[in-house]
């Protein structure tokens, strides 16, 4: 039940237990009048009730009805009285609530009424209405307090999305840099070949060379239009920039055997060539295993790490496992921070599939699988 439907239940409360104690202010109203219905004091309850009930106009309106109506008949209209102070208690009226019993009490002494708040017991009703207040009290103070408590949450709530939005933007910038380089290094060596070729036409026909100088416009203008397209995409905000190595095909064997040089046990192992997968694969693999291998080295810097690379075809397979640190008994089932955010962000970008989570007895497990382009029809590899 959320939170809507729970508020829906309290009025629906409220409106039953106002009409319930109306019927009985005013059976209890002609009980002291011999069942006589059609009295004063019975009208005056039903007014009462319909104020309590609707709260409409001023905030002081019911509660100075049902005052008057307390002063007057006594004991009868107590219940409707209790219902007001406790309203006025919960919207922080206190000062109000503590007049109206004091008038209701004083109105009692003044008019004697058949059936007195001051009888049978002298002070009875004076509990009665202190106890409205208080609870009152408790009730309005503990309704703000989940009230802030919410909206605390909401505020979290939005600020993790910011944060989740941003990890992604931050990625997003991180692989259009990477595309970049990695395209425009390829492009810039046709357009150099070419250009090479293109100086020894005396020694090439002419439309060998024609088209030689064809491909080396179309490979300048290719890198012109690759960084006007990519190069928007990049994020010049310093508050989005991580630490993260710097735009190029880095080796991941290179990192493992950095990490195990810091003293991290890794057990690798990695089938087919780099050169299978497309660049983009392997900048993901690489992104992927530095993270794995930075957050085991948070959160379980003793454990050994399994890291488990398969470059295809048909799919760019990565599974890294670690099992808990020493004396570490609690497994934390969410990453700490939005690194992971991104990652899945680029592998999903990719055609992919990335988990991330409790690999079981204790031990934590992050795996992803990229299909190539060419094998995405072919369904995923056993």
């Amino acid at each position: 039940m959320n939170r809507e439907q729970r508020r829906k239940w309290v009025v629906y409360g409220r409106y039953g237990l106002v009409v319930l104690l109306t019927l009985a202010a005013v059976q209890n109203e002609a009980l002291s009048r011999g069942d006589h219905y059609l009295t004063p004091g019975g009208a005056a309850a039903v007014v009462c009730g319909v104020l309590l009930l609707l709260r409409r106009g001023h905030w002081l309106l019911a509660p100075a009805a049902t005052t008057a109506a307390a002063g007057v008949w006594g004991w009868p209209m107590l219940p409707l009285l209790l219902l007001a102070l406790f309203d006025l208690a919960a919207d922080r009226h206190t000062p109000a609530a503590v007049t109206c019993a004091a008038a209701a009490l004083t109105g009692n002494a003044l008019f004697h009424p058949t059936v007195s708040l001051w009888r049978p017991q002298q002070y009875g009703a004076s509990l009665f209405l202190l106890l409205a207040v208080t609870g009152g009290l408790w009730i309005g103070n503990r309704r703000r307090l989940v009230e802030a408590l919410n909206t605390q949450v909401e505020h979290l709530r939005i600020e993790r999305e910011l944060r989740e939005q941003t990890a992604r933007i931050a990625e997003r910038s991180a692989i259009a840099a990477e595309m970049h380089d990695v395209l425009a290094h390829r492009l810039s060596l046709i357009a150099l070949h070419t250009g090479v070729l293109a100086t020894r036409k005396d020694t090439l026909p002419a439309p060998v060379v024609e088209r030689l100088a064809m491909l080396r416009t179309a490979s300048t203008d290719a890198l012109t239009d690759l960084r006007d397209v990519l190069g928007a995409l990049r994020i010049t905000d310093e508050r989005l920039v991580t630490d993260r190595p710097a735009p190029v095909l880095r080796d991941v064997e290179e990192m493992i055997e950095q990490a195990r040089a810091a003293g991290q046990v890794i057990d690798a192992a990695i089938e087919g060539r780099p050169e299978q997968a497309p660049a983009a694969h392997r900048l993901a693999v690489y992104r992927l295993a530095q993270e794995a291998l930075t957050n085991t080295r948070k959160h379980a810097p003793d454990a050994p790490v399994r890291v488990r690379i398969d470059y295809g075809p048909p799919a760019t397979l990565i599974e890294v496992t670690n099992p808990p640190a020493a004396g570490v008994h609690d497994v934390r089932t969410v990453p700490s921070g939005f690194g992971l955010v991104g990652l899945r962000e680029r592998v999903e970008a990719l055609g992919g599939h990335l988990t991330a989570g409790p690999g079981g007895v204790g031990s934590w497990r992050l795996a992803a699988r990229i299909p190539h382009p060419a094998a995405e029809q072919n369904g995923p590899r056993t």
